[in-house]
């Protein structure tokens, strides 16, 4: 919930070779991320521990591997751990999920190729 479609990366911050991270994508994905906001908000939780909460409720054997160089938001992402999602807010993220048409490819081209080896 941090990153916007007017967010600057540093120059050598991997997510400026990623499609999804274009900031034409980050706009029209926007509002997925407004969505976990607004869930958070009534959770008292971060929109990272929502999503994060969302990933371990789909299947046991399911376990997110979130990426961060900060110990304050490792922490933060631990707390996702420990947000209890209702069926309806399950209901609510999927029906949201599965009517956005998300923007920008996962990885770049030649890391994609590399998935599902």
């Amino acid at each position: 919930g941090k990153i916007d479609a007017a967010t600057n990366f540093a120059a050598n911050d991997f997510r400026n070779a990623v499609p999804r991270f274009a900031p034409e994508a980050r706009a029209a994905n926007q509002k997925v991320v407004d969505l976990l906001a607004a869930m958070a908000a009534k959770k008292g939780a971060a929109p990272a521990q929502i999503a994060l909460a969302w990933i371990l409720a789909q299947k046991p054997w399911i376990v997110p591997i979130p990426g961060t160089t900060k110990l304050h938001r490792l922490m933060e992402n631990l707390g996702g751990a420990a947000v209890e999602l209702s069926a309806d807010d399950l209901a609510v993220i999927e029906r949201a999920v599965s009517s956005i048409a998300f923007e920008g490819a996962r990885y770049p081209k030649a890391l994609q190729e590399l998935v599902g080896r």
